[in-house]
């Protein structure tokens, strides 16, 4: 059973910065290099929306809205996914996920049929 968690939020002034973590770990064949991971969040009353993706070959996709501050990115040796979020702002707040699927090819996104998901981690951000 691959497990997916994540690390790394908290409550932040606007303006500041957080890194989150996401870990991949467990199921039969570990090859998570390949898999296409991605960062989601979901604000309070509102639906989960994609924030970053990165395939299994490198390429990292994300939003308009957020693609300037926030950036993604992976160590395959560690099995980690990271998140890197400059800039807070109040809207930022929500329960960010981390999700994985053994899908090679596309991986967008705004594509969330991911086989495996994390709990989420909380950010706050508020004067």
């Amino acid at each position: 059973q691959v497990q997916v968690k994540e690390s790394g939020g908290g409550s932040v002034q606007p303006g500041g910065s957080l890194r989150l973590s996401c870990v991949v770990s467990g199921g039969i064949y570990k090859f998570y290099s390949s898999y296409c991971m991605a960062w989601f969040r979901q604000a309070p009353g509102k639906e989960r929306e994609g924030i970053g993706s990165i395939s299994c070959n490198g390429r990292i996709t994300g939003p308009d809205s957020v693609k300037y501050r926030f950036t993604i990115s992976k160590d395959n040796a560690k099995n980690t996914l990271y998140l890197k979020i400059n800039d807070l702002r109040p809207d930022d707040t929500g329960m960010y996920y981390c999700a994985a699927d053994p899908r090679s090819g596309p991986c967008n996104w705004w594509w969330q049929g991911h086989n495996y998901w994390g709990q989420g981690t909380q950010v706050t951000v508020s004067s």
